[in-house]
C-alpha cells in the first residue's frame, strides 16, 4: 500500500481554501472592550504594562466608546479608578462616583447601540485593595461584602448599565445581586458572573491600570489554577441556579481546557477574558521583534472562541473588529 493515501493538505494549498473551510469565526459583536476611566485626570493617562491601554479621562472615554461602537464592538465593560479609597469602598456605590458617572455619560451617548457593562467588585476603591469588606481580624468578610454588592448593583443599574459584572468571587454574589435588583424593580438588568476566575499571576499590569491598592493576594477568595476542572463546573452551576444570565472564565489563554468544560456544560452563554498579562506578553514580545503581532493577535482570539467562549473580553476589540484577524489569518 502506497502512503499517504489520505491528503490533509489538498484543504491548506491556498488562502482562497483556507477560507472555505474556515469553522472558526471571531465576529466584531463576540467582543467587549475593557475600559479604564480615572478621577481627576486632565488628559489620558498611558499604562506603561500594557502597551495602547490608558486610563481614560470622561471626555477620550466617550470618544473610545464611540468609536469601539461604530467598530462593530458588542460591548464594553468599564472599571473606574477613583482619588479617593476608604475601607468600604465607598466610591462604589455613589451615583457621583467615577464609575457610575462614566456609566451614566455612556448610556445617556449610546443608548441601547451597545452592551453597557459595570465591573461589580470593591477593589477598585478600597484602600486595602480587596474585593471585599474586611473583618476585625483583616479577613474579607464574605456576607458583609454580599451588602455591599448589593448596594453597588443597584447603582449601576441607575447609572444605566445592562449587563452587572460580578467579579468579586464571594460566595453567593450573583443571587444577593439579583435579588438586590429584583426587589428594586429592575429584572431587566442582567448578570455577567465571573464564576470562574483564577488566583493567576497574569493579572499584574491591570493591577496598574487600577492604581491597586493591593498588598498580597487574593488566593482565599480566587481559584487555586491547581484545582480539577470540576470546581470549576460546580461554580457555574451555583451562578447559574443563582440566576447568571452569562457565566465568564478568567483567565482565557492558560484555561482553555476549563473553557471547553464549561462551554460543554453551561445552559447559558459562555465568556472569557484574555486580560491584562495575557495581552501585556503578546505586546512585549511584538516591540522586540519576537513575533508577529497582528498574527498572535488573530491566533489567540481564535483559540479562545475554538475553545468554546462565545464572547470574549480583549483589549484587542476594536483592532480584532476592524478586520486585523482575518487578514492575519490568511
Amino acid at each position: 500500500m502506497q502512503y499517504p493515501q489520505t491528503r490533509p493538505r489538498r484543504l491548506r494549498g491556498t488562502a482562497a481554501l483556507r477560507r472555505l473551510v474556515t469553522d472558526v469565526y471571531v465576529h466584531p459583536s463576540d467582543l467587549i472592550l475593557p475600559m479604564f476611566v480615572r478621577e481627576g485626570i486632565a488628559e489620558p493617562a498611558e499604562i506603561a504594562s500594557m502597551p495602547g491601554v490608558v486610563q481614560h479621562t470622561m471626555e477620550s472615554l466617550r470618544k473610545a466608546a464611540v468609536e469601539a461602537v461604530e467598530a462593530g464592538v458588542g460591548g464594553l465593560m468599564l472599571f473606574g479608578v477613583p482619588q479617593h479609597k476608604d475601607a468600604r469602598a465607598s466610591g462604589a456605590d455613589d451615583p457621583a462616583g467615577i464609575l457610575n458617572t462614566a456609566l451614566r455619560t455612556l448610556r445617556h451617548e449610546l443608548g441601547d447601540e451597545t452592551v453597557l457593562m459595570g465591573d461589580l467588585c470593591l477593589d477598585e476603591f478600597t484602600d486595602h485593595g480587596h474585593c471585599g469588606v474586611l473583618d476585625a481580624s483583616g479577613n474579607v468578610d464574605n456576607d458583609a461584602t454580599l451588602v455591599r454588592y448589593a448596594s453597588m448593583a443597584l447603582a449601576q443599574a441607575e447609572a444605566g448599565a445592562h449587563l452587572l459584572g460580578t467579579s468579586g468571587m464571594m460566595d453567593g454574589q450573583v443571587g444577593a445581586v439579583r435579588a438586590a435588583l429584583d426587589d428594586a424593580g429592575r429584572p431587566d438588568v442582567g448578570i455577567l458572573a465571573y464564576a470562574v476566575k483564577y488566583a493567576s499571576a497574569f493579572y499584574g499590569p491591570f493591577r496598574e491600570a487600577v492604581n491597586s491598592s493591593l498588598s498580597g493576594d487574593r488566593k482565599t477568595y480566587q481559584q487555586d489554577y491547581a484545582r480539577d476542572v470540576r470546581e470549576a463546573l460546580a461554580e457555574i452551576e451555583l451562578d447559574v441556579a443563582e440566576g447568571a444570565d452569562i457565566v465568564m472564565v478568567k483567565p482565557a489563554l492558560p484555561y482553555l481546557d476549563v473553557l471547553r468544560a464549561v462551554a460543554d456544560a453551561s445552559p447559558v452563554p459562555v465568556a472569557a477574558y484574555q486580560i491584562s498579562g495575557e495581552y501585556a506578553m503578546v505586546e512585549a514580545a511584538a516591540q522586540r521583534g519576537w513575533l508577529d503581532r497582528d498574527r498572535a493577535i488573530a491566533e489567540t482570539l481564535s483559540s479562545i472562541k475554538r475553545a468554546g467562549a462565545s464572547i470574549v473580553l480583549t483589549y484587542w476589540a476594536v483592532e480584532a473588529a476592524r478586520g486585523y484577524g482575518s487578514a492575519a489569518r490568511n
